[in-house]
């Protein structure tokens, strides 16, 4: 049985595609993709952890409403990876707890 693909369902034709990097290794995105997205689509389910259990975050809502998906993007904690678009070459990281290291939660 041939799976179909959601571009194909759509009639999407292919994007020109970039890398950004995550966490040390490269991540394939499309043009106008999200960071979660990319990241989604290179299988990583989880990027964050909460600040007191430590507990595994990713995207929740996918909207921008919830703050479960916060990444660090180019040096700068506490951005919502399904808003932030993916831009070639950027440097994304996973985020523990509030990502700022001199807060003493």
């Amino acid at each position: 049985m041939s799976r179909r693909t959601p571009r194909a369902l759509v009639g999407g034709a292919p994007q020109e595609t970039f890398t950004f990097r995550f966490d040390g290794r490269e991540v394939t995105a499309a043009a106008g993709q999200t960071v979660a997205a990319a990241l989604w689509g290179a299988g990583v389910l989880a990027w964050r952890t909460t600040r007191h259990d430590g507990e595994p975050r990713g995207a929740f809502c996918g909207i921008g409403q919830c703050f479960d998906c916060l990444v660090t993007v180019d040096g700068t904690p506490n951005r919502r990876a399904c808003l932030v678009p993916a831009r070639p070459g950027g440097l994304v990281t996973s985020q523990e707890g509030t990502g700022h290291d001199d807060l003493a939660v």
